[in-house]
């Protein structure tokens, strides 16, 4: 009995479909995150009291920081996802990196720039 040990044209060409899809959407959540944390637009707080001024800075301030954590995560989202379309191009695409076995198909769906099998990342816990 043979193991199969890549994937065919046909289910690569499936997989980069799907990762094509999820770079232009993850792109999409990044220019979204990069405009929020970095429109410095007046919330009309001039005419209010100090110190809600304050708090209201404070916050915007938070939630600069927080978006700006998300927009890195995004980042090396779509980094992740063009790195799978380049192993998709040398039909590495699906194998796993320690134990060199196919990465089961359904994981790959759900994680299209997984690296390891479920059996790998077992080994490292």
């Amino acid at each position: 009995m043979s193991t199969k040990t890549k994937y065919s044209d046909a289910e690569l060409q499936e997989f980069r479909t799907l990762i094509e899809e999820k770079i232009q959407k993850a792109q999409l959540d990044l220019d979204l995150l990069k405009s929020s944390y970095m429109n410095n637009g007046n919330n009309g707080t001039e005419d209010t009291a100090p110190t809600f001024k304050a708090f209201e800075e404070g916050s915007e301030t938070m939630s600069k920081e927080a978006n700006t954590q998300l927009a890195i995560r995004q980042e090396k989202f779509i980094r992740d996802l063009k790195n799978a379309m380049i192993r998709i191009e040398n039909k590495t695409y699906g194998v796993c990196r320690v134990t060199g076995k196919l990465i089961n198909k359904k994981r790959l769906f759900l994680v299209p720039h997984a690296t390891l099998s479920i059996e790998a990342k077992n080994m490292q816990k």
